[in-house]
């Protein structure tokens, strides 16, 4: 395979979603902290998805990712035993139902129970952006010709954290409060060599800005069982570190001759933290590139913010509804603790969904 020309392709996508739906009044009703503070308001979420702490509902981590790999494989021209490889960014790891687990890693343990037996595997982790790095590794390594095709999969139990702040938030002030927008799902990838521009990764660039790191941290309370998210929401948040995508975009745009307008975006696909952030992003950048933003597609006010799940499964759904023109062009903007940013553009016309 030449690497002047191989290009990579999203070919399937898959899904899974847990049964329950907690609506932002419910979940308003578990934080006596709050008072009389509108969370829906504030976020746009009305509701979302939360996991059956049963272990054999299989809805921790591990089996939401392995549903969403099958639903996936249910999609795709491809049998497990036909991929290359499987790479797992989950951030939340939890199998057996509570266990926190770090080895095996989570690509292993997926590609055995998928029957992946010759696959290399591998685990990312990358805050909000690890799926998104994990198909920037695939699409690298299809791009290379080190394999054909592989499987990029994450599952996500983040209400976790939703929980440890309904316990321990003091007022809508605590660091604490983004914890209340999460939600759970799982999502899967398969991408493969592109033989045609219609069905194309064109490009996917990441940057970390490590500098803003402590703006968001995940890790054990200190006060109570459990994990939590402290979150500076207004630093996280404010026009400057909203310009750091659009900038960055452009930059490597204008070094290929290129600029934003002319890519004709059909679609844009923000990391879905919340409706206000998702038009505050876009507002940003339309005064940065100095033209309209394409359409934006969001599921946040349904499903939170599903953390690395969020483009795929807000992806998955735009073409489960029927409504995707065959060969309209996405753009992907990951937004994620670290600080990452970056762009994944594609043209998609034959995806399994």
């Amino acid at each position: 395979m030449s690497t002047a020309t191989a290009h990579s392709r999203i070919e399937a996508l898959g899904l899974c979603l847990p049964a329950a739906v907690q609506t932002t009044p419910q979940l308003a009703a578990l934080v006596p902290g709050l008072g009389d503070v509108d969370i829906e308001k504030i976020t746009g979420i009305t509701e979302r998805r939360v996991y059956d702490p049963e272990p054999d509902a299989g809805e921790d981590s591990f089996g939401m990712a392995l549903a969403a790999a099958r639903d996936a494989l249910r999609s795709s021209r491809y049998e497990a035993a036909d991929l290359d490889i499987v790479i797992s960014a989950s951030i939340t790891r939890f199998k057996d139902g509570s266990r926190f687990t770090f080895e095996p890693s989570f690509a292993a343990m997926l590609a055995g129970e998928l029957g992946a037996r010759t696959a290399i595997h591998f685990d990312v982790s990358n805050a909000c952006a690890g799926m998104m790095t994990g198909v920037w590794l695939l699409d690298r390594m299809i791009r290379s010709g080190a394999v054909r095709r592989g499987l990029v999969v994450s599952g996500e139990q983040a209400t976790r954290v939703a929980q440890t702040a309904a316990r321990e938030m003091a007022d809508s002030y605590d660091p604490q409060f983004a914890s209340l927008s999460v939600g759970d799902s799982a999502a899967a990838v398969v991408l493969d060599v592109s033989v045609d521009a219609a069905d194309r990764i064109h490009y996917i660039e990441l940057m970390t800005c490590s500098e803003y790191s402590h703006l968001c941290m995940g890790m054990p309370s200190d006060r109570t069982p459990g994990i939590s998210l402290y979150t500076d929401n207004k630093k996280m948040h404010n026009r400057d570190r909203l310009k750091l995508w659009p900038r960055f975009h452009e930059d490597f745009l204008a070094k290929r001759g290129r600029a934003f307008a002319a890519e004709e975006f059909d679609h844009v696909i923000q990391h879905q933290v919340g409706t206000r952030f998702i038009d505050y992003v876009n507002q940003t950048a339309e005064a940065e590139f100095g033209t309209p933003m394409p359409d934006s597609l969001s599921v946040v006010e349904r499903y939170g913010n599903t953390a690395t799940t969020s483009h795929f499964l807000t992806l998955c759904e735009h073409l489960r509804a029927g409504d995707a023109r065959p060969g309209a062009k996405y753009l992907m903007v990951p937004a994620a603790s670290g600080v990452v940013t970056g762009a994944l553009s594609a043209t998609l016309t034959n995806v399994g969904v």
